[in-house]
């Protein structure tokens, strides 16, 4: 199948509504565009939430457009701009909705509360009717969500009504400021925490389940509905349970995803970084059963936000992620007229033959390798806070050790891997069982994590204990480091004798190496004396290997040649006699992705620095037969020439700012034992074939806030 458009577009709702929509016809016909995703009464044209005569005429506008659309021969879906509300932005309530509340107390003037009755039979009635015009899939903005309702603070869901359902399971009357304090206070997680998370989580899961039951009775069976989603990190702050809220919005088991993976506007090419482990760990997130269609940002939607090269480069990552299709926001939102942007036209037809090359070889379930990331729904019930009284405190996510791996080209997965990671306080959301088998593999750690692990008994595993995080502005005694001396690392030996930079983190651990472990780096004060143990590796008496980082905000480390070649020789030390994964060299921000195909395996590699780069696939042993393809921004795919050498895979041309390389290489058996992968992707699998399941489900609320 080749690569699917879906182009949101917004008709404004007047008269010359039915001419509009057959030059959007026209526009999409001669752009390649598979479907309409029609927005109505959208961002400057949205007064607030739509009733009576201006809930007409935009039902109007959808009943004028879609029979002109489907003639033309495209699938039409609808967005309706709201369901609780994005932000305020000046406007006011108009339906008597029992407002959204902050944390601080802010009371929302035009963002309705999840729990009102009122907007419940408002939210259930609107897409009740448009779904009567047998749109293919009727969306839910991001604003389905509690987090990110400006202008609240962190967002709402503190409103009384909510308050009055945790009231009932608590068993008692409690007031906003006791939740607030109780849900973010230092230390093990107070219960009132997971009951908070158990009641936001329910009353979405009533929402969702009355809607899809509303679209499907309305449209007949004819019309499905779709979620779109922001960070996994705020999420897991709300308490959503994934698998269940797909669940409740399915309609005859199908329902459709839109993950945020992209920036709004333009970024540097390393934030592509970003894109990938977004993808990533979203897919691990959703039901193997629902279609994903990855959001194309561009806001506010013109050229000037966002250039072509970088809608190119996002497009290719989101088909490489063995996307359904892909979601498009690239006209002016308020423009009302597709063809005046003959521009946008061009890019579509420019960037299929890649999108297509793409699609035809890499399935929509392809399973992916790397460094194996801790992917947690359920990290914020756990997470342990720093000061308290902030829920952006409870928001963790594997983003800062994916993006430091990607970016010294070392690939990553959501996949159970023979190599994982764990930095910062997502340590504190896994049980000692699950640790320990973590423990018997190869495990990437940073100071945080060790620091946790060692207070949790699992020092001995380690190879160090962590007498302390050493904080840089300690009032009692700062932390004096500077830099970081690199000792002798055996297949980093270029970079033996190097200095490098820990002169920006706010702390770091004093790592103290036991008898066995390995210390590759030390670190030094501004003098030059040793300060403390910089990197360290051990083989436990689990048969595990263990690397410690003593950084903390590993994301503040300085990138460079030595840090690359030093994280590159721990991978392949934790890694042990069964090496499996090829890293990546050749420039900065080489950021890959890496699948498994029939025979072998299927790496594409990212340029994400300005500069072109001479990229080198570093394998554990020489393939059987290699071959590339260039993928340059807005170009025909090219086959290219390789050169293999000692296990280096060096293709002939140079990779430029924001192209894909696609490197295709046959096993040549040393890639040692199979990497296990569980069914579940929120389940870890091991080599004796246990399968234990990390989700939490609504009967253990009680216990997921005493979790340790």
């Amino acid at each position: 199948m080749p690569a699917r458009y879906h182009l949101r577009f917004q008709l404004h709702p007047t008269p010359d509504a039915a001419e509009r929509a057959a030059e959007l016809a026209k526009f999409c016909q001669e752009a390649g565009v598979d479907e309409v995703v029609l927005l109505l009464g959208a961002e400057e044209l949205y007064a607030g939430h739509p009733f009576g005569a201006a809930e007409d005429r935009l039902y109007d506008t959808a009943a004028t457009a879609a029979p002109i659309l489907r003639e033309a021969g495209l699938d039409v879906s609808l967005n309706p701009w709201v369901t609780a509300g994005h932000a305020d932005r000046g406007r006011a309530d108009r339906l008597g909705f029992a407002p959204m509340v902050g944390p601080d107390g802010t009371v929302a003037t035009a963002q309705a509360s999840f729990a009102c009755p009122r907007w419940r039979s408002w939210i259930t009635a609107h897409y009740a009717r448009f779904a009567g015009l047998g749109f293919r899939v009727v969306w839910l903005e991001d604003d389905f969500r509690y987090h990110n309702h400006a202008p609240l603070e962190w967002g709402g869901g503190f409103e009384p009504l909510m308050l009055d359902r945790l009231a009932e399971l608590v068993g008692e009357r409690v007031n906003r400021e006791q939740v607030v304090a109780a849900v973010t206070a230092p230390g093990a997680p107070h219960p009132w925490r997971a009951l908070l998370q158990h009641v936001w989580r329910t009353v979405q899961l009533e929402v969702a389940t009355d809607v899809a039951q509303a679209v499907a009775e309305h449209s007949g069976g004819r019309s499905r509905l779709g979620l779109m989603s922001s960070e996994p990190g705020v999420h897991s702050v709300e308490g959503r349970d994934w698998p269940a809220l797909f669940e409740a919005l399915a309609i005859d088991g199908e329902v459709s995803h839109r993950p945020h993976f992209a920036r709004y506007d333009d970024a540097p090419g390393r934030e592509l970084g970003f894109s990938v482990w977004m993808l990533e760990i979203q897919r691990a997130l959703r039901p193997r059963y629902v279609r994903s269609e990855p959001e194309i940002e561009n806001w506010p939607h013109t050229a000037w936000s966002k250039s072509d090269t970088q809608t190119w480069s996002e497009l290719v990552t989101a088909q490489l992620a063995g996307s359904d299709a892909l979601f498009l926001n690239l006209h002016p939102m308020q423009s009302g007229r597709a063809g005046r942007f003959p521009r946008v036209a061009d890019l579509l037809r420019r960037s299929r033959p890649a999108l297509d090359w793409i699609a035809e070889r890499v399935p929509r379930d392809a399973s992916t390798h790397g460094v194996a990331l801790p992917v947690r729904e359920d990290a914020a019930a756990s997470v342990r806070t720093r000061g308290g009284g902030d829920l952006a405190e409870l928001a963790v996510d594997p983003g800062p050790a994916a993006d430091y791996l990607l970016r010294y080209g070392v690939p990553v997965t959501a996949e159970d891997a023979p190599v994982r990671v764990l930095f910062g306080r997502l340590a504190w959301s896994y049980d000692d069982a699950e640790l320990r088998r973590m423990l018997a593999d190869g495990l990437l750690l940073d100071g945080t994590a060790a620091h946790i692990l060692c207070e949790r008994g699992f020092g001995h595993l380690l190879g160090v204990s962590v007498v302390e995080l050493a904080e840089r502005e300690s009032p009692s005694e700062p932390g004096p480091y500077a830099l970081e001396r690199v000792l002798s690392v055996p297949g980093a030996g270029e970079s033996d004798g190097a200095w490098l930079s820990v002169n920006v983190q706010p702390a770091l651990a004093r790592l103290r190496p036991a008898a066995g472990a390995e210390v590759w780096t030390e670190i030094r004060t501004p003098d030059r004396e040793v300060w403390g143990t910089g990197r360290c590796v051990f083989t436990n008496e689990l048969g595990g290997r263990v690397g410690v980082l003593a950084a903390t905000a590993v994301e503040l480390l300085p990138c460079d040649d030595d840090g690359r070649r030093l994280l590159h020789a721990m991978v392949r030390y934790l890694e042990g006699d069964h090496p499996t994964l090829p890293l990546v060299s050749g420039g900065p921000h080489l950021i890959p992705h890496l699948t498994r195909t029939e025979d072998g395996w299927r790496l594409a590699v990212a340029n994400g620095s300005a500069d072109p780069a001479r990229v080198r696939v570093h394998l554990p042993g020489d393939p059987a037969h290699a071959e590339a393809t260039l993928l340059a921004p807005l170009a025909l795919p090219e086959a290219i020439g390789v050169a293999v050498t000692g296990g280096v895979v060096e293709p002939d041309r140079e990779l430029p700012y924001r192209g894909w390389l696609v490197a295709d290489w046959r096993s040549a058996g040393f890639y040692g034992r199979e990497v296990l992968a569980a069914e579940d992707p929120l389940a870890m699998a091991h080599d004796g074939g246990e399968v234990v399941g990390v989700g939490v489900d609504d009967d253990e609320v009680g216990e997921l806030a005493g979790l340790q």
